[in-house]
């Protein structure tokens, strides 16, 4: 049915769970935020960082700036790697390889960040073309990372295209630029957020995404 598969990466590729939750707590408590609910900051885990301050602790954009400053200075080197990879995704992302299809990363974590999670779990191999956000935030929402992505492919027939993510933002950016979506329930998002947000397919795991090829 697809030629191109365009992945999210936390919570489609990777749990980053801990990580994520790690870097957030560490970031609130420069502004003398003490968060000890790791289930709270979960919501963090998809959605760009600026977007997640400014939404649930109200931060003005300089604070959203300074936030994110401080969740890289501990994401870069120790929480990067608080991940892992979900069961069985290395075995489809061959399949799919095996089978000619080609596979775009499409991420709203910095772009720098995602190819060093890549390489670090030896999935980089699979992948076509990597986008992701830039550090300067710049080009941050998913619909901007996925048309970059589209730009960057020879995908003429964007019909052929079909975008996979767990949580609303990956469904929606697929919807702004006219591709259509599968929504995974293994990661963060549930199905009532995917189903709201027009996707087209719902999968339970990993493993279903090789029913679109």
């Amino acid at each position: 049915m697809f030629d191109v598969f365009m992945f999210d990466l936390d919570g489609t590729l990777t749990d980053p769970g801990e990580g994520i939750t790690n870097c957030v707590m560490y970031a609130l408590k420069k502004f003398g935020i003490e968060e000890t609910d790791r289930t709270k900051l979960y919501k963090f885990i998809g959605p760009p960082l600026f977007n997640s301050f400014q939404e649930y602790y109200g931060f003005s954009e300089e604070e959203c700036e300074r936030a994110i400053v401080y969740y890289r200075e501990r994401f870069r080197d120790k929480g990067i790697f608080e991940n892992e990879v979900y069961e069985n995704i290395p075995e489809v992302l061959m399949a799919l390889k095996n089978a000619g299809k080609r596979i775009v990363l499409a991420t709203s974590k910095a772009e720098e960040f995602s190819v060093r999670i890549l390489k670090h779990f030896n999935i980089y191999e699979y992948f076509d073309f990597c986008a992701g956000a830039t550090m300067d935030l710049k080009r941050n929402a998913k619909a901007d990372v996925i048309k970059y992505a589209l730009e960057n492919i020879d995908a003429p027939d964007i019909s052929r295209v079909i975008m996979i993510g767990d949580r609303k933002h990956d469904i929606i950016g697929a919807k702004d630029n006219g591709l259509k979506a599968i929504g995974v329930l293994y990661g963060y998002g549930d199905r009532d957020e995917l189903e709201n947000a027009g996707a087209d397919y719902i999968i339970d795991r990993p493993e279903n995404i090789l029913e679109y090829i």
